[in-house]
């Protein structure tokens, strides 16, 4: 059987060289809880620090092959950002060079280990350049740590880029109340500080296996992506588009704000998460119609009968990079141009569907100008007929959030 750090190695690898999803490779370790709560740890403090690491070992060591390069990756990323004991690490990532068929460079990798150690208190510095230097030490893209440094000045890019996410988020769902819920958890816990629905757990639950989850009375949700369900405004009573909906939760969580008092239908493009988000919806008691729909194709003729449409777009996910590592590690600046496209189309289809008076609420879990303000900007200027009623950008240094944006419009009667 496969040690713990060879899962990791796997994963880490699957994610950082193929572009693998991290918390689904994840969901694929099967093993005690002690040590899936190892392997992740990890898996996700290499990611964070995979920047740092490879910077600090170019100045010990050639360029290795890719089993070697992830081993030290690792290993480094161990040594100096958890807590296990410094013979731990060097002596695991020796077995695991012996575990992969490269016992024969374990030598290499306990000698850069033990150089490494001796020297951790005068490793070699980082760059001046606040750009790079940033970049490395947080794991970040270079072209979105300067959009930052220029909007926010670095000591808010540092706090940005350097805070912590609750272990765990979660709320009550419509029956059940938030009341209940908190007198019902297990553990200690924080209320949101912008939507006070928000439950921000001092640690990870395996809430699947409690009896709250099974009877839907309690969902897994950011603070962030509540608050844009509460930036639409009161949806009582009123016939909602969920346009870009799976998994599902702000739909759900629209539910639960309106007691269920809510005509709501629900978008996806793919078929095999149109039937995740049933299954989540059937759990959550949520009555929705669902449609395998691509909102981007949208008719020109189409009846505009939605008194509000919700378009939680595709976008760079820059936003949740404390919470989710590995979505800086594959994100070009080159790619933004497509992202921008198909969040330009969703726009424009889905406007459509708004009856005059009605409400257009656009939003991303990203921090960026082009696919926020100026996206929204761009959209109100091809169409006249829509005005903006309010933008919001959460940004994790202030709002204690991940970096989400709204944007809230109305079609003009």
């Amino acid at each position: 059987m496969n040690s713990p750090r060879r899962d990791a190695l796997q994963v880490f690898m699957d994610v950082v060289e193929d572009g693998a999803y991290a918390n689904l490779r994840l969901k694929d370790i099967r093993r005690s809880p002690e040590e899936q709560a190892y392997v992740s740890s990890l898996v996700y403090t290499a990611l964070e620090h995979v920047k740092w690491a490879d910077y600090m070992l170019s100045f010990y060591v050639k360029p290795q092959k890719k089993a070697v390069r992830n081993i030290l990756r690792l290993a480094v990323a161990e040594l100096f950002f958890m807590d296990t004991p410094d013979y731990a690490v060097v002596n695991g990532a020796i077995q695991l060079c012996k575990e992969c068929g490269k016992g024969a460079l374990s030598g290499l990798v306990n000698a850069v280990m033990r150089r490494m150690l001796r020297e951790r208190d005068s490793l070699p510095p980082l760059p001046d350049d606040p750009i790079a230097r940033l970049s490395i030490q947080f794991g970040c893209p270079e072209w979105i740590v300067k959009e930052w440094l220029n909007r926010f000045g670095e000591p808010d890019t540092v706090k940005l880029l350097s805070q912590e996410p609750p272990a765990m988020e979660v709320r009550a769902q419509w029956p059940f109340t938030s009341e209940e819920l908190a007198a019902q958890l297990p553990i200690p816990y924080d209320r949101g500080r912008v939507d006070d629905n928000c439950f921000r757990l001092s640690e990870s639950l395996p809430v699947a296996s409690l009896p709250l989850f099974r009877e839907g009375k309690i969902a897994v949700q950011g603070e962030g992506a509540m608050v844009i369900c509460r930036f639409m405004g009161d949806m009582r009573g009123k016939k909602v588009l969920d346009a870009c909906a799976a998994p599902g939760g702000k739909s759900a969580y629209l539910w639960s704000l309106t007691e269920g008092d809510i005509d709501l239908t629900c978008f996806e493009l793919h078929p095999h998460r149109v039937e995740l988000m049933a299954r989540t919806f059937a759990r959550l008691h949520v009555t929705a119609k669902c449609e395998a729909k691509d909102a981007t194709q949208i008719p020109a003729d189409a009846v505009p009968s939605f008194d509000a449409v919700l378009l939680d777009v595709p976008c760079s996910g820059l936003g949740l990079i404390r919470e989710k590592p590995d979505v800086a590690l594959h994100r070009e600046e080159q790619a933004i141009d497509a992202l921008c496209q198909t969040q330009a189309a969703l726009l424009a289809g889905c406007s459509r569907l708004v009856r005059p008076g009605g409400t257009l609420c656009y939003s991303t879990c990203t921090i960026s100008l082009r696919e926020n303000e100026q996206q929204v900007s761009a959209f109100l200027k091809a169409h006249p007929d829509f005005a903006l009623d309010d933008q919001r950008q959460l940004l994790p240094q202030r709002d204690g959030t991940g970096g989400f944006y709204m944007a809230r419009m109305k079609r003009c009667i």
